[in-house]
This record gives C-alpha cells, sequence and structure tokens, in this order.
C-alpha cells in the first residue's frame, strides 16, 4: 500500500473581498512576530493599525480585482505537486494562510480525516524568517500537538537546484528584451525586513544573498543589485530599496529587469508595488526598458524543488521536535540562526 502523507503548503494568505481586508490586516498585525509586543498593547496596536491602514488597503486590492490571488495560485501549485507525487504517494495537498482562510485550524480537520502516516509542511516561502516560516510552524505546532511526532517539515530551499532554475528560466527572457535598449541591471527585490530583526539573528537576508549569487551564475556579466520593497512603519528597513534602485538606474539611463526574488506567488506587492506603482515611476524617471519577471507560481522547476522536498524529508525520517523552529532539514539549527 502507498504511504499515506499530507503536504500543507504554508503561505501568507491574502483577503479573499473586500471586506475582509480590515481583518486580515488585524490578523498580520497582532502576530508576535511581526509586532513583538506584550498584551493587551500587541492587540490595541493590531486594531488602531488595521483601522487606519484599511482604506488604503481597500484601494490597492481594488486594482486587482477586490481580492488577493494567492489562495488561486497556491491551489494551482498544490494541483501540480499532488500530481508529481501521485504514483508513489497516497497524497492529500492542502493550503494552510498564516492571516486569512483557510487557516492551519480550518485544514487540520482534514488531515484528520485523511489520517496520514506522514504529515509535511511546506512553507512557500524560499528563504527562512522568523516573520514568516517560524510564523506558520509555530502555529501548527500550537494547533496540532498531537500530530508533532508524524510532522516533518521544510525551512528553506533557497539554494536548491530547480529553485535557482525556475528563477534562471523566467528570467532569460525578459533580459534578452532589456538588452535592446543597452545594458541592463537586474533588480532583485524581496520583501523587506526591519533591520533589527535581522540584527538578531535572522537568516533572511543572507539567504536571499545566496538566492541570487547561485542565480547569477547563470547571468555572468550582467550587472545586479538586491533591494527590498514594501516598507512599513517608522524602524530602519533592510537598505537599499527598489525605489532608490530605480532612481538610481534612472540616472544612468540603465534598463532594468525586476526579479521577485521572495514570491512565488503573485499578490499585491508584486501585481500593485511592482507593477503599477514602480512600473509608472520607472516611466516618469525616463528609465529606457522596464520589465518585470513573473513570480515563480506552478513553473515546473519550482514544483520539482518542491517536489524534491517532499520526497527528502519523507525519505528520512526527520521528525519536528517540540520547540524546533528551524526545522532540521536543510540545515542544523545553529547554522540557520549562525550561532
Amino acid at each position: 500500500m502507498k504511504q499515506k502523507i499530507v503536504i500543507v503548503l504554508m503561505n501568507l494568505g491574502g483577503p479573499d473581498s473586500l471586506n475582509a481586508v480590515r481583518p486580515f490586516l488585524f490578523n498580520l498585525f497582532y502576530d508576535k512576530a511581526i509586532l513583538n509586543l506584550p498584551n493587551p498593547l500587541r492587540y490595541l496596536l493590531a486594531r488602531w493599525i488595521s483601522f487606519s491602514r484599511n482604506k488604503k488597503a481597500r484601494g490597492i486590492y481594488s486594482l486587482i480585482g477586490g481580492k488577493s490571488p494567492i489562495l488561486e495560485n497556491t491551489l494551482v501549485q498544490a494541483k501540480r505537486l499532488k500530481s508529481a507525487l501521485d504514483g508513489d504517494f497516497d497524497i492529500m495537498v492542502v493550503p494552510a494562510m498564516r492571516y486569512w482562510r483557510p487557516r492551519s485550524t480550518n485544514v487540520l480537520e482534514a488531515v484528520k480525516a485523511f489520517n496520514p502516516s506522514k504529515v509535511v509542511l511546506l512553507p512557500l516561502y524560499p528563504q527562512f524568517s522568523t516573520t514568516t516560516t517560524k510564523s506558520s510552524i509555530e502555529e501548527w505546532q500550537k494547533i496540532a500537538p498531537q500530530w508533532q511526532s508524524k510532522t516533518v517539515v521544510e525551512c528553506c530551499y533557497f539554494n536548491d537546484p530547480d529553485f535557482i532554475k525556475a528563477h534562471q528560466d523566467l528570467i532569460k527572457p525578459i533580459l534578452i528584451e532589456a538588452k535592446k535598449h543597452g545594458a541592463p541591471r537586474i533588480l532583485f527585490s524581496a520583501h523587506g525586513l526591519p533591520q533589527k530583526v535581522v540584527d538578531d539573528g535572522d537568516p533572511y537576508q543572507r539567504q536571499i544573498e545566496a538566492s541570487v549569487v547561485a542565480i547569477m551564475q547563470g547571468f555572468d556579466g550582467t550587472d545586479f543589485v538586491i533591494c527590498y520593497q514594501s516598507k512599513v512603519g517608522r524602524l530602519k528597513w533592510l537598505t537599499p530599496t527598489t525605489e532608490d534602485e530605480l532612481k538610481k538606474a534612472a540616472a544612468q539611463s540603465t534598463p532594468v529587469v525586476v526579479v521577485p526574488i521572495s514570491f512565488v506567488s503573485e499578490h499585491s506587492e508584486t501585481l500593485v508595488e511592482l507593477d503599477i506603482d514602480y512600473a509608472k515611476k520607472a516611466k516618469t524617471w525616463g528609465i529606457p526598458f522596464y520589465g518585470r519577471v513573473p513570480a515563480l507560481g506552478d513553473n515546473p522547476s519550482y514544483i520539482k524543488c518542491l517536489e524534491n522536498s517532499v520526497r527528502r524529508l519523507v525519505a528520512e525520517k526527520i521528525t519536528l521536535e517540540p520547540g524546533c523552529s528551524a526545522g532540521l532539514c536543510r540545515l542544523t539549527q545553529a547554522e540557520c540562526w549562525q550561532q
């Protein structure tokens, strides 16, 4: 008999209607990984932020159909991954969103009904961060302690060869177009983090850098830079910003190719921030070419990367240890945290 496996695809999630924007924002900012404050201060601040940002955020989502497409993207990825593994396992692949439906609590009942011998937590965050991967894994640990002995987890796959190939394949055609307008520069745009989070040991920035170094081995001689987008609040965030790098490219009349290096699904940060806001600024500032590479989505090499993770984790029989947030899959926890 085939081994019964559930794969839980963990992602950020997004509002499925304009009315869901405010509660989505509350869930986001109420997460201790995002606002590391004691209650009731965190609760009150999350309420205030979700209220104050609601109108602007609704305007953003109204530009892309009134909702986030991230769940639909994830369901397609789930279908492709299931097809890749169906021949060898009795398998169920389900999405679990951190801040909106379906959340881990919604998924748990389906897992119980399927009664698998193994649960694979597979975050759709290529680079590990306490604000994304750790938060999602810890939520599962909290709601599903009875499954802990049967749970395995991927912490990151920022340097998986198929992950790297997926990016290279998507970059190539955009880069060819950019070269018609001069010597291009690739802007690897990642979602930003407060500098304090990285200073406290979060490995996200160095894993972003490792991803980019590996990708650029396929584009020897091409100029590139790593930059960060989506800053919120007054804290110091990782730099340089994507906007500052666009200004620099404009001053140098340099065509740019923008790669959403930390995003595997299209959502507001790609469809609005990159495709509308930054594209408009690039045109206004006179950048000779602005090309945006698609998020990985269901790119065959990316699905192969996810398949690789599942097969390795199941074969190695590594279980999720109590209190372990790094995952002990590709890196030891000490390596992941640089301690």
